[in-house]
């Protein structure tokens, strides 16, 4: 009986060992991506169907971070599949955008 329980704490320990290297593996990649995710950041003001967005959103290029923060803003103001394109597709007031 002694023998069975020391195999049981062995396996217990080392489930304990996998599941903390797997937290810490998983803990750095979204570290590593949230870091790598923040190279630039647009705000983008917009006007559509009668009302007024200003978002704000990061991404690795300007491009990506522009075009965010114009689907942010047209979530705001558009409502379904058709008038969120129409909107996407809608020039901006204002684009400021951090190098």
């Amino acid at each position: 009986m002694t023998a069975a329980r020391g195999a049981q704490r062995k396996g217990i320990g080392k489930s304990l060992v996998l599941g903390g290297a797997f937290a810490l593996v998983m803990g750095g990649l979204i570290w590593y991506a949230s870091v790598s995710l923040g190279g630039h950041r647009c705000e983008v003001c917009l006007t559509y169907g009668g009302g007024h967005s200003c978002r704000s959103a990061e991404g690795a290029t300007l491009e990506e971070a522009r075009r965010t923060a114009l689907d942010l803003a047209c979530a705001e103001l558009a409502s379904g599949m058709t008038e969120s394109l129409r909107c996407q597709n809608t020039p901006p007031t204002r684009v400021t955008c951090d190098p």
